[in-house]
């Protein structure tokens, strides 16, 4: 398993000085414990308490925030349903591809946040952050690429059978048949590396270039800058999301 996290910090010894090391804040039971790995529990604290107080008491006329958690999710799953061309399909896959959706976003937001990667510990000299983006960890993109993926091959095998999805991949009726059902194969599991490094790539490359903006030009250009964050924030999310969806339908289809 990777133990990247970006990291970026500006000296006026040393300029600007980009790397991938893990924020190491310390040990459990052995095991590190990352700046990235705070923000992402801190971040599901935050949905959980969140989603409990909007479903707490829902009433028959809505509240203006309950229309539009009503709205939002009802958009959703329609959409969902005319992708699948299914409502119980829709059904079924709707939590997991809303789920990775917000929670992507909500990771990528509280990312740009005021005081992330401001508030840390000070060893030996050498400050450590307690607070850092979460998607700057490969760690986190490859557990979100995991969870697709095996959510993907799952939604396969159930809707048309183990031997049948096998068939997508392994197919011996013809030498041609052979070579597209491997190279089928080899971009199935390329997923894992794309849905990773998309992710991974673009919150670290955001993040790198907030550092150099704000080392040359202080005060008034990181300003627009992290608007345009926020807006990729969301656009990964929602690419995320929806790639998730679209590859369950063609993990669903029937083979031909």
């Amino acid at each position: 398993m990777f133990s990247l996290i970006a990291t970026a910090y500006a000296a006026e010894e040393v300029g600007i000085h980009v790397a991938l090391k893990p924020y190491i804040v310390g040990h459990v039971f052995g095991i590190p414990l990352t700046a990235t790995l705070i923000t992402t529990w801190i971040t599901m604290f935050l949905l959980i308490v969140g989603t409990f107080f909007l479903s707490r008491k829902p009433t028959l006329i809505p509240t203006k925030i309950q229309s539009i958690a009503e709205m939002v999710v009802g958009g959703v799953y329609d959409y969902m349903s005319d992708v699948l061309e299914s409502r119980t399909l829709a059904r079924k896959y709707f939590p997991i591809v809303i789920t990775i959706f917000i929670f992507v976003l909500a990771l990528n937001w509280i990312g740009l946040l005021p005081g992330v990667t401001a508030i840390g510990l000070n060893h030996d000299g050498h400050f450590t952050p307690l607070l850092y983006p979460a998607a700057t960890d490969l760690n986190i993109t490859i557990a979100f690429a995991l969870i697709a993926f095996v959510t993907i091959e799952v939604a396969g095998v159930v809707a048309i059978g183990a031997f049948k999805y096998a068939g997508k991949f392994i197919n011996f009726h013809s030498p041609l048949a052979f070579i597209i059902g491997i190279i089928e194969l080899i971009s199935e599991l390329a997923r894992l590396i794309s849905f990773s490094f998309r992710l991974f790539g673009n919150i670290f490359a955001g993040k790198t270039l907030l550092v150099v903006i704000m080392f040359f030009v202080p005060y008034i250009a990181p300003v627009p800058l992290y608007g345009f964050e926020l807006f990729v924030g969301f656009i990964q999310a929602f690419v995320f999301a929806v790639l998730t969806l679209f590859f369950i339908k063609v993990a669903v289809a029937e083979p031909h």
